[in-house]
């Protein structure tokens, strides 16, 4: 097939970029929601990440479409935790969850980070951090085809944070060769992952400055009408927290999930009454959380991971329904926020 073939939107009269945010193992919500956009064609012309937004993207881009839900699934695959058999911990779901998290933060995630203060032996006045990330290299460079990545027909972003200067940092395959370095970098998160030096520079996760990436594609929205599909890890809106732990939980999901309000807020007073462009934005998140736990990003295991995945694709379907219908606006001319009905379970967070 030539790259013009394959090309994502070949057939449509718009192009489809797909926005990943960061939140670490809630980042299988992602793969469930490409995966219900890979089953209906609607096949990324450019996919922009931070943090586990910039693996998940990278692992898509990397791959050959037809290979790239088994490539999303042997990175998700649950690893081996070494954690005891406890049957009584499976009828109660909080203490599950709560066990898998502590598994984690113990003996790391393999593939992905090594177990708890795996860098500091021997320790590095450069590199001061809780875990280790050399093994998630390893695994980028088994899994991605860099060679597609950086010249194949969706292109691909990541972003990373100047660790001195505060800096935002990019990296664009149209403008640059894209290695595993630099998705590690987008994806390193102080104080528990290293920064990562690129070109003398120290980098850390992009996350910190946007987690929900969008500044690339508004700060110079594209000429052809654009679906943009921006997939938000953490909800803004939830019920008030009653415990210690729901309290840490909801202060992460509202520091993150306030900068996607902010920078969609930003973006539509800049861009307010241009007609030069036509962008429908659908921002989809992760809102079927009421069963999730303080240290949720660090919940690994299979059953929570294939719970978010499945969430993911219930969610993803909803943009793929308002694709058909020909609800979300697509080629109208400025910036529409298109308007997604979520249905949910009962008692899921809002």
């Amino acid at each position: 097939m030539t790259p013009d073939a394959e090309r994502a939107g070949a057939t449509r009269d718009f192009d489809v970029v797909l926005v990943l945010s960061g939140g670490n193992a809630l980042g299988a919500f992602e793969a469930g929601v490409y995966e219900a956009l890979h089953a209906h064609d609607l096949q990324p012309d450019w996919i922009i990440g931070a943090s586990i937004g910039a693996i998940n993207g990278a692992l898509i881009t990397g791959s050959a479409p037809d290979r790239r839900i088994e490539t999303l699934r042997t990175f998700w695959r649950p690893a081996p935790s070494g954690a005891a058999a406890l049957p009584w911990l499976s009828a109660l779901e909080t203490s599950r969850r709560t066990n898998a998290v502590g598994w984690s933060a113990t003996l790391g995630r393999p593939g992905i980070f090594g177990p708890l203060m795996s860098s500091l032996t021997p320790w590095t006045d450069s590199r001061p951090s809780i875990f280790e990330t050399n093994q998630l290299g390893t695994t980028l460079e088994t899994l991605v085809d860099y060679d597609r990545l950086n010249a194949g027909p969706c292109r691909y972003t990541a972003t990373a944070v100047d660790l001195e200067t505060g800096d935002d940092v990019v990296f664009d395959s149209a403008a640059m060769q894209i290695g595993p370095n630099h998705i590690r970098a987008s994806a390193a998160l102080p104080v528990a992952f290293p920064p990562v030096e690129i070109d003398g520079r120290w980098l850390v996760d992009g996350g910190l400055s946007a987690n929900l990436p969008l500044d690339p594609v508004l700060s110079d929205p594209p000429k052809r009408p654009t679906l943009c599909i921006a997939v938000d890890l953490l909800p803004l809106h939830g019920p008030r927290p009653t415990t210690l732990g729901e309290a840490t939980s909801r202060m992460q999901d509202l520091i993150f999930a306030a900068q996607s309000r902010r920078t969609i807020e930003r973006w539509q007073a800049a861009h307010a009454g241009r007609q030069d462009f036509a962008l429908s934005l659908v921002r989809l998140a992760y809102t079927e959380q009421a069963d999730e736990v303080a240290g949720k990003a660090l919940d690994f295991s299979g059953p929570t991971i294939e719970q978010r995945w499945s969430a993911g694709r219930r969610v993803g379907m909803l943009a793929v329904e308002g694709v058909k219908a020909g609800t979300l606006s697509i080629g109208v001319p400025g910036f529409n926020i298109a308007k997604i009905d979520y249905q949910q379970p009962s008692g899921a967070n809002r």
